[in-house]
């Protein structure tokens, strides 16, 4: 089984020094570097308005401490660590058993928006690029999703895929086969902002559970969640579940 989640704008800033620009799926890694170049570009020459923009912020000392980030050769962090979104808050990755984390680690796949698809046992740098902001015109996600699309078919072609991100992250990665995406939904009302919550919720009991099959996942027992239905778009398979008081 495997996990598709979105990153989060929230990231720790401590962390020890790893090996830097080290991820998985190295055949990116060219996509990667180009990707990098225009956003270290930017990070040295850009203007204190460029880079509130770029990063979502208004805070000029965020601004300065991100700007002073090298990707390339700043401390990382295991991004299964690194982000501190909602989503992370929820999956609360530091207080599950080893055998969960090591299933995160190398079955959750995070789309960045900077990096594209990696693994949560991955190690990244402090950065920060605003969900949908271009790099001097550079659509991150036109250009992962071309280059990474045939490569994650390939790895997740004969396996259980659940598609736990934000629909934003559809733009880097669209399976050409059959999937779960899980859908939340409160007194028959789709869940917006805490859509979050659940989705990390949700992804922790799957490493506690890890099912391997579609009978596994329906079996698995998910307190506050009871599945209302399932209905089929094309090869993406949508789960309903609705949040019980």
């Amino acid at each position: 089984m495997y996990l598709l989640f979105s990153p989060s704008e929230a990231k720790s800033v401590l962390s020890p020094f790893l090996e830097p620009f080290s991820l998985s799926f190295p055949q990116l890694n060219p996509t990667r570097k180009e990707i990098l170049s225009h956003y270290e570009a930017l990070l040295s020459q850009g203007t204190q308005e460029t880079l509130a923009k770029l990063f979502g912020l208004k805070d000029s000392d965020e601004i300065s401490l991100l700007r002073s980030c090298d990707p390339f050769s700043s401390p990382t962090q295991k991004a299964l660590f690194r982000y501190t979104g909602v989503g992370y808050t929820y999956l609360n990755p530091s207080s599950l058993p080893s055998e969960a984390i090591t299933f995160l680690e190398n079955h959750l796949i995070i789309f960045s928006n900077l990096f594209g698809p990696l693994l949560g046992g991955d190690t990244l740098p402090l950065y920060k690029l605003k969900q949908g902001e271009t790099l001097q015109g550079l659509a991150t996600e036109t250009l992962y999703k071309t280059r990474a699309s045939p490569l994650l078919d390939t790895l997740l072609k004969d396996h259980l895929v659940i598609d736990l991100r934000a629909g934003f992250y559809e733009k880097f990665y669209i399976p050409s086969f059959p999937y779960i995406r899980p859908l939340f939904y409160k007194n028959g009302k789709a869940v917006s902002h805490w859509a979050k919550a659940w989705r990390g919720l949700l992804a922790r009991e799957l490493a506690l559970w890890q099912p391997q099959t579609e009978d596994a996942f329906n079996a698995m027992p998910i307190e506050g969640l009871k599945i209302e239905e399932i209905q089929c778009k094309g090869m993406q398979k949508n789960y309903f579940f609705s949040i019980m008081d």
